[in-house]
């Protein structure tokens, strides 16, 4: 650490000083693209990076020195401005690249060797960043404070726009220090000599950045491999994932032409039965007129009816939906800890509120069911009023014609007896004629009223197989609930599982307590065998099931493994406790033979 110092500072007077020669050469005013004005950025990041702490992260290790910069805003209030210009980039995305925007800022301000001057008066902050023996931290800082002051005569234009700090490599150029030997004058021996040194320290130095760079290089490969395996995983899990949704999208298609096979057959079915009731109904001719008026007002409420029934299907549709989401959400839960115990309970609390809701719904849409089924009646009875009465009219103009009949015959009775009442018959016949044009012009005005009726009872008919298959849905929204309420069952099922796992911990927990000294004295009897620890068994030593919340660890006290509740159920007196303690049941057969044979 003391030769890396000596060689940073012998680095920083030797940039300190070209910088200040080609400045006076140019007339005190540098660019960016200056050469020596970059050198001295990167020595001066080198001196700033001499001895701090690797800060280790779940990215890698991070060893950036703009951590110690951001202090001067605390201790100098002057340098806020710089430090929020900085943060403001948005071209800068490391810590490192923030760190040479800072240098380039502080120095176009002149107030570079105040900004470190207030920090080096501060060492117990940098003692957060920086080791002990780092340049910093010792008298160095000092004399490169003193080195900086020098530099406030020049004129720096810098534009950070464009410029990309984050990827550039801090490498020392040792060509613009370097100086032949024959050049320098000969009674000057003494100065040759330390020229000389200086360069085999800036070789040195040289050397040891390289090395520093290819392992932070070599850091970065191995970081980028171990991101390149983490994708590689992700990658094949999103294509498993990809896999199951294909399978699920044919099975889908595959429920879906079922369906519409379905639907298919059922309207040919309605399609026969609506030709049959329409031959059926084209014998209807009178009558109708009242029964016009009451079945309008009847579609009306069951187009009310119906409407409400869409909007409370859509309210079980999204009930189920979020059923659905809840389900999902309570079988990841069964799978974590007990800390996830109260959870399930407040889920289980909601489900039960939302299957309540559905069953209500469930009743409501079967008591609407039964009304338009009570409607349906109702409409079937009128229509056989209709045709009776229908009936009734055909037999009174049977009658009618029969009584035309009769009277034609009397009229040519009549006019074979008197033939002076010919006139008088010939203007009945007349009034009969119109008459009978008058009925005719009823009668069709009768069929035009019936073909309307058809129309209407077509529409009719188109609506109760809209209802029809509306009741095949909420039935099979009632197949859903059965499903969702054994479902619901299962999970109450693992619940109470859960909980008495949890009761059955609490009665171990009090009794923990009451069996520790026990315990003790086990272990002191317990010095020849190996008492194993309960992290190192996964399964029961005798019948080799798994432990889980419900199958519980016991200690054998004799043996020391670990056994299920059910393998370990045996207590026993051993010399070694006052009262029976749990023993397996092998340790518990060989225990009692030992008893009998010494019995014995």
């Amino acid at each position: 650490m003391m030769e890396e110092r000596a060689n940073l500072m012998h680095m920083m007077k030797l940039s300190v000083k070209v910088l200040l020669q080609s400045a006076l050469s140019l007339g005190r005013s540098l660019d960016a693209d200056h050469a020596p004005l970059q050198q001295f950025f990167v020595v001066m990041e080198h001196c700033l990076k001499h001895g701090l702490k690797v800060k280790k992260s779940f990215i890698g290790q991070n060893k950036s020195f703009f951590g110690p910069l951001e202090l001067v805003e605390k201790l100098c209030p002057e340098a806020s401005d710089i430090a929020t210009s900085v943060r403001n980039l948005p071209e800068l995305k490391t810590a490192v690249g923030r760190g040479r925007a800072w240098l380039y800022l502080a120095l176009m301000q002149k107030k570079l060797a105040d900004y470190l001057k207030v920090l080096i008066d501060n060492k117990h902050l940098l003692s957060e960043f920086y080791e002990p023996e780092a340049l910093m931290m010792e008298e160095e800082g000092m004399v490169i404070v003193g080195l900086l002051v020098g530099l406030n005569v020049l004129d720096a234009n810098l534009c950070l726009k464009g410029e990309d700090l984050d990827s550039q490599v801090g490498v020392i150029d040792f060509s613009l220090y370097l100086k032949d030997v024959q050049d320098l004058g000969g009674g000057k021996e003494h100065e040759r000599i330390t020229d000389v040194l200086d360069q085999k320290n800036y070789v040195e130095e040289l050397n040891r950045h390289l090395s520093c760079t290819v392992g932070d290089l070599q850091s970065k490969i191995d970081g980028l491999e171990k991101t390149n395996s983490k994708l590689q995983e992700e990658l094949s899990a999103a294509t498993d994932r990809i896999c199951s949704l294909q399978e699920e999208q044919q099975q889908l298609r595959e429920q879906n032409e079922l369906i519409r096979e379905r639907s298919e057959k059922s309207v040919e079915i309605t399609k026969q039965d609506t030709k049959v009731e329409l031959e059926t109904y084209k014998q209807t001719r009178q009558g109708l007129d009242e029964m016009y008026s009451d079945v309008w007002k009847q579609l009306k409420e069951e187009k009310k009816v119906r409407l409400e029934l869409e909007k409370e299907l859509e309210l079980q549709i999204g009930m189920k939906t979020e059923m659905e989401i809840a389900m999902k959400l309570l079988e990841k839960d069964t799978h974590e800890k007990q800390d996830t115990l109260v959870a399930l309970r407040q889920q289980l609390e909601e489900v039960k509120a939302i299957n309540l809701q559905m069953f209500h719904k469930v009743q409501n849409a079967e008591s609407c069911l039964q009304q338009k089924n009570e409607a349906i009646t109702s409409f079937e009875e009128k229509n056989n009023q209709v045709m009776s009465s229908m009936k009734q009219m055909e037999e009174r103009l049977q009658v009618s014609e029969r009584a035309r009949q009769g009277a034609e015959e009397r009229s040519h009775k009549l006019q074979q007896e008197l033939g002076g009442r010919t006139c008088a018959l010939q203007q009945q016949l007349s009034q009969l004629h119109e008459q009978c044009s008058s009925l005719e012009k009823e009668l069709k005005s009768e069929k035009e009223q019936r073909q309307a009726l058809q129309r209407e009872l077509q529409q009719e008919k188109d609506t109760s197989s809209l209802l029809r298959a509306e009741l095949q849905q909420v039935e099979g929204l009632k197949k859903e609930l059965r499903e969702l309420q054994d479902e619901k069952a299962e999970l109450q099922k693992v619940c109470n599982e859960q909980e008495q796992a949890l009761q059955e911990m609490g009665l171990h927990l009090s009794q923990s307590k009451l069996k520790m000294e026990d315990i003790k004295e086990v272990n002191k009897a317990l010095k020849g065998h190996t008492w194993l620890k309960d992290d190192e068994a996964t399964h029961c030593k005798q019948c080799e099931k798994e432990f889980s919340i419900s199958r519980r660890k016991h200690h054998c006290r004799h043996c020391g493994h670990i056994f299920c509740s059910t393998c370990s159920s045996n207590e026993l007196a051993l010399p070694s406790y006052p009262r029976p303690v749990r023993v397996c049941d092998s340790c518990h057969t060989l225990l009692l033979q030992r008893c009998s044979s010494s019995g014995h």
